[in-house]
């Protein structure tokens, strides 16, 4: 797995809409539903995955820009180092023109596993599990996510997600970290 980054959030619980008896709250990766502490791109301080390389480095967006972070959860991601796309997997790489150098966690707490679309190729767009309530039909843990790699592989594999959102998909580890 490649590291990623880091994204402060606002989780959710659950909506009426998603019928999934066992989730409770959604980590997903996408900011459909758990949304990202602010429309974080327009600051430019992203790295080349779209995501933060620092807990820092989001810290110092929201106090530039008066954004509260009462409430926010911060996550860190690590990406399978290939996509799928067209039933076969790629390589994928970070933006080449933004820096990508991302600072470990000394500790973190792994939450389970997200699938998520990149079509325009650069900032994170839909988790089926959640966006098209896919998690109605197949096995996630209490944050509507996969409980290990190896099910959201073969869940991806076995076109679980056909028809959901256009491709590539990527799986992202979800560990959440603690504030510094």
């Amino acid at each position: 797995m490649i590291p990623v980054g880091y994204m402060a959030k606002r989780v959710v619980k659950k909506p009426d809409w998603l019928k999934a008896t066992n989730v409770v709250d959604v980590y997903s990766v996408s900011s459909c539903l758990s949304e990202d502490f602010t429309d974080y791109i327009n600051y430019w301080k992203h790295n080349g995955y779209w995501f933060f390389d620092s807990p820092e480095i989001i810290r110092t967006v929201a106090n530039q820009h008066s954004i509260p972070m009462e409430g926010t959860s911060l996550f860190y991601y690590e990406a399978h180092e290939l996509e799928f796309d067209d039933e076969c997997w790629k390589a994928h790489s970070p933006e080449a023109s933004f820096s990508t150098n991302v600072v470990i966690p000394s500790s973190k707490e792994l939450e389970g596993f997200d699938v998520v679309s990149f079509y325009a190729r650069n900032a994170p767009e839909h988790s089926p599990l959640s966006c098209n309530s896919v998690a109605d039909e197949l096995r996630t843990n209490a944050h509507c996510l996969f409980a290990s790699f190896d099910e959201a592989e073969t869940n991806m594999k076995n076109g679980a997600f056909k028809g959901c959102e256009p491709g590539p998909y990527r799986i992202l580890s979800v560990y959440s970290v603690p504030w510094p």
